[in-house]
């Protein structure tokens, strides 16, 4: 379960296996066309990779935007699969769908609201010459944004790869930029599909605690290079929700591997801290802001971690696991073709 980085990986030679990247869509229409064109602009080889986009019962015009990318992704001799996943409302079971669908040796997950750089594909891959290695993590960065809340949350480092790497419990990567050799997942199963949040740590955790290759644990890589930027919230009730699913999974994960609680914010220290940033925090970063060296984010910081925090501990409170959320989809057993050879034909 030791966490390596680029910084200490062999320098092998340029490494190309058969990869599918498989993208679970809920109401995407915002950031479809930017995931799209960052797609098709990847520099991996277009005969060792399919790009699976599964809807997730989308109520916008997601589904009219999937079906009309193919002609695209077509013209550029790219291999891809609009799917549809309509029967479990659940990125974990749209995941699943395209895994079914997969003909990949290696698995390379994103969301909707990310953008790829055109080198991710090529950066994710590299660090699997390690046979050891069943899982990569990439990096995540902001996607540049102008809303208060966007830049709050790119000067906490939400949704860092470095913070869920140095989990206590054990170290996992988020989906949103994640790379799972199949025959580590061929192990321990597919995603849970009712579960509706928690499930990137499931995943991971279930690879590197129950799985192995010649006798030793899956181990999980972080790839510096191989970004992708990532669209944070933009208006309070999207961040209160982020955060109460934050919340939900801390729940779901202690129901599910024993994982400790957060502790919730006690009344006191909630106090003490808004007292803190009224008359200390909020003159100083007031007079930075008005010479020009800080933003209208440095101003709220305070009162917007307490703001999210309150949020996770509602969440944590009041989430219970599903019965169902508990069960784990098997991995398929019928023999695939390769992207290659799929390719070839």
């Amino acid at each position: 379960m030791d966490v390596e980085t680029d910084q200490d990986a062999l320098d092998f030679p340029t490494y190309l296996p058969s990869v599918s990247v498989i993208v679970p869509i809920y109401n995407g229409e915002q950031d479809l066309p930017g995931l799209l064109a960052c797609l098709m602009a990847q520099t991996y080889p277009a005969k060792q990779v399919e790009y699976l986009l599964v809807d997730n019962a989308s109520s916008d015009r997601t589904p009219q935007i999937l079906a009309a990318a193919a002609a695209q992704f077509a013209a550029k001799g790219l291999t891809y699969k609009a799917l549809s996943e309509r029967n479990i409302q659940s990125a974990y079971a749209a995941r699943n769908t395209g895994i079914r669908a997969a003909t990949g040796e290696f698995l390379a997950f994103t969301d909707a609201d990310c953008y790829p750089e055109p080198d991710w594909l090529m950066g994710l891959m590299q660090p699997f010459q390690n046979e050891q290695i069943g899982l990569v993590a990439g990096k995540i960065t902001a996607f540049p944004g102008t809303t208060l809340l966007e830049r709050y949350a790119e000067r906490k480092g939400t949704m860092s790869q470095q913070d869920t790497l140095a989990h206590v419990f054990c170290p996992y990567g988020q989906t949103a930029n994640l790379g799972i050799r199949l025959a580590a997942l061929k192990q321990v199963g597919l995603f849970r599909p009712y579960l509706t949040t928690g499930g990137d740590a499931d995943i991971c955790w279930r690879i590197q605690r129950e799985g192995s290759y010649k006798g030793q644990p899956w181990e999980i890589h972080y790839a510096e290079n191989a970004p992708i930027q990532h669209r944070h919230r933009q208006t309070l009730k999207e961040l209160k929700k982020q955060w109460y699913r934050y919340g939900k999974s801390n729940r779901y994960l202690n129901e599910l591997h024993g994982v400790r609680l957060a502790w919730p914010l006690p009344k006191k220290e909630r106090n003490r801290t808004l007292w803190r940033w009224a008359l200390k925090e909020l003159p100083l970063s007031t007079i930075q802001w008005v010479l020009g060296r800080g933003t209208t984010a440095d101003m709220l910081i305070s009162p917007l971690d307490i703001y999210c925090a309150q949020a996770r501990d509602l969440g944590q409170k009041e989430a219970k696991l599903p019965e169902n959320a508990q069960q784990k989809a098997g991995y398929p057993v019928a023999e695939q073709t390769s992207v290659a050879q799929q390719a070839d034909g």
